[in-house]
């Protein structure tokens, strides 16, 4: 199942939905590639809801990090909102959940940029 995007602004916040499999090849550097352009855009403030994510792979958790770390570093926020339990539990078993801010709701994760 390819990876699939839909995308929102809700109070100043762009919330892209993803869909399918983040995996290596393909479907990770589509990620990549949408998470490059909506900072070229200028938008600093991103949630992803991950709810409809069916698989994830080490490359695809790859391509959230490099994500992640590029928004920082040009001053944006990413979160996390959603989580399936599975890979709730990958964060947990590689630690990257402290890494991330992780929020059960995209309201929540909306609301937490203030």
């Amino acid at each position: 199942m390819a990876l699939e995007f839909s995308e929102k602004e809700s109070n100043g916040v762009t919330v892209v939905t993803l869909s399918g499999r983040v995996t290596l090849g393909e479907e990770s550097n589509k990620l990549r590639t949408k998470l490059k352009d909506l900072l070229g855009q200028g938008k600093t403030r991103l949630v992803l809801d991950l709810a409809e994510v069916k698989y994830i792979d080490s490359a695809g958790l790859g391509t959230l990090v490099a994500g992640f770390t590029t928004a920082r570093n040009q001053g944006a926020s990413m979160k996390l909102a959603n989580l399936t339990k599975k890979f709730d539990e990958q964060l947990h078993i590689t630690k990257l959940v402290t890494v991330f801010d992780v929020y059960d709701s995209v309201e929540g994760a909306v609301k937490s940029f203030g």
